[in-house]
């Protein structure tokens, strides 16, 4: 029981975590399109340009962080399902850039570090509820 406490604690923590990081780059997006873009040093040139990285980064992951504080509270499960994939397609796609393209820079090569890290993070959190909810139910039955 005390397990699976202190593992929904770290769950939330996390996917809040995740979500107060994807929070920050969206309200900068929405503020200041090119304070998002000057990151990988590239000018926006049109209002077409500061529309597209506003919806993108700033409604985008806006509509992500409230999916995730959601799920935090109503289905921390499915919250680190959906982070094991959104870091997960996050690295790869550095990845594939690295594959297609060449060697990433400081800012890229970091990102990938960290969306690594918390792709492994959450699935090593989602796969302890697979456990924790297995030895629950092996528990349960031999109770019976």
């Amino acid at each position: 029981m005390q397990t699976t406490k202190i593992l929904m604690t770290c769950s939330r923590g996390f996917i809040l975590f995740s979500g107060m990081a994807l929070l920050s780059v969206s309200l900068m997006a929405f503020a200041s399109p090119q304070s998002v873009m000057d990151l990988v040093q590239v000018d926006l040139s049109n209002t077409d340009a500061f529309s597209s990285i506003r919806g993108v980064y700033g409604g985008v992951g806006l509509t992500i962080f409230i999916t995730l504080v959601y799920l935090a509270l109503k289905n921390p499960t499915q919250g680190l399902g959906f982070l094991v994939m959104l870091w997960g397609f996050y690295a790869l796609s550095r990845v594939l850039t690295i594959l297609i393209e060449g060697e990433l820079g400081p800012f890229g090569s970091q990102w990938l570090f960290i969306e690594t890290v918390f792709f492994a993070t959450a699935l090593g959190l989602l796969t302890a509820h697979k456990v924790v909810a297995k030895t629950d139910a092996l528990t349960y039955e031999l109770a019976e």
